[in-house]
């Protein structure tokens, strides 16, 4: 078994065919399999994909994960994967029809731990954005890696290792991505990267990131970045990715949950846990080297002054 596509499911009626009509298509010949996780949802999802495990057997199995969540659903389908490598895919989204084809043979030719793919960000108003995978050969592989925030299913990833390194995505937050994923590098110098448009990521109005009224949820972007520190503290790599890490807080709680925090009433009280979040993680975060790089515009650097202080512009 080569690869094992790992994809949590939760009421995606509407894309869940066209993502797994995809990855059919561009497994082809390769012998994989197709991990379709149901997160009990109410809509039709889970009788599409039992169609799809009727037609092809041999390749699709569809699972229930009880525990809510996509960090429970990744990490339960992991325990039932059995390709060399896995690839999480959501379910809104698809891949190319070369995309395994080429993921796998780069991992195999660079024997890589990991295999970093480029990919197309669809937005509502049909605006594409690349999203581009770092060179391997690029002396600042980690120290991009870290900084930007790449989603689960921009990598492939060697199952072996996944497993002796005993990754799992935090369980119960909506941000486990960001717990995980720039922690990944510290654990290997086997990683390679495929720079072309390899996935398909469909912005997705409804998603838990998207959402037009308050939710709590919001929040775990605190829990998931005091838990990102601690597998930077485990690794030992404080010292050496202070600067990377300390980007990292910078721009998730200042820019990205800034924007959450400013929508809501709820979400006020997100600018003082921010704020206290960075006194005792860095509190010298103003003078972060990626901040105050030339290219930095001073317009960017007052944004991220005045949302310190609940100002967001």
């Amino acid at each position: 078994m080569q690869i094992s596509i790992i994809i949590p499911v939760y009421n995606a009626e509407k894309y869940i065919g066209r993502c797994l009509d995809s990855v059919l298509t561009s497994l082809g010949k390769i012998k994989g399999e197709i991990l379709a996780l149901d997160n009990n949802s109410t809509d039709n999802s889970l009788e599409i994909l039992k169609r799809y495990e009727k037609q092809y057997p041999k390749i699709v199995t569809v699972l229930n994960c009880k525990d809510s969540g996509a960090a429970a659903v990744r990490n339960f389908g992991v325990t039932k994967a059995k390709g060399e490598y896995i690839w999480f895919i959501d379910a809104d989204d698809k891949i190319s029809e070369d995309a395994i084809s080429v993921l796998l043979e780069e991992a195999k030719n660079e024997k890589a731990d990991f295999v970093m793919l480029g990919a197309n960000k669809l937005l509502e108003n049909n605006e594409k954005v690349y999203l581009s995978a770092i060179d391997p050969k690029d002396p600042e592989f980690k120290s991009k890696f870290i900084r930007r925030a790449i989603g689960p299913w921009q990598v492939i990833i060697k199952r072996e290792w996944w497993d002796k390194n005993r990754f799992q995505f935090k369980k119960g937050i909506i941000h486990e991505d960001l717990e995980l994923m720039p922690a990944l590098i510290l654990h290997t110098d086997n990683f390679s990267s495929v720079d072309k448009p390899l996935y398909f990521y469909y912005w997705n109005p409804n998603s838990v990131l998207h959402k037009v009224e308050w939710d709590p949820k919001y929040f775990d972007i605190f829990p998931a970045l005091e838990g990102l520190y601690s597998h930077f503290k485990e690794a030992e790599a404080l010292k050496k990715y202070h600067d990377e890490l300390e980007w990292f807080f910078i721009w998730n709680l200042l820019i990205d949950s800034a924007g959450d925090f400013k929508k809501f009433r709820e979400g006020r009280s997100g600018f003082r846990r921010s704020r206290e979040m960075l006194k005792k993680y860095f509190p010298n975060w103003r003078k972060n080297r990626f901040l105050n790089q030339k290219k930095m515009s001073t317009k960017f650097k007052i944004r991220v002054y005045l949302s310190y202080f609940g100002i967001v512009i």
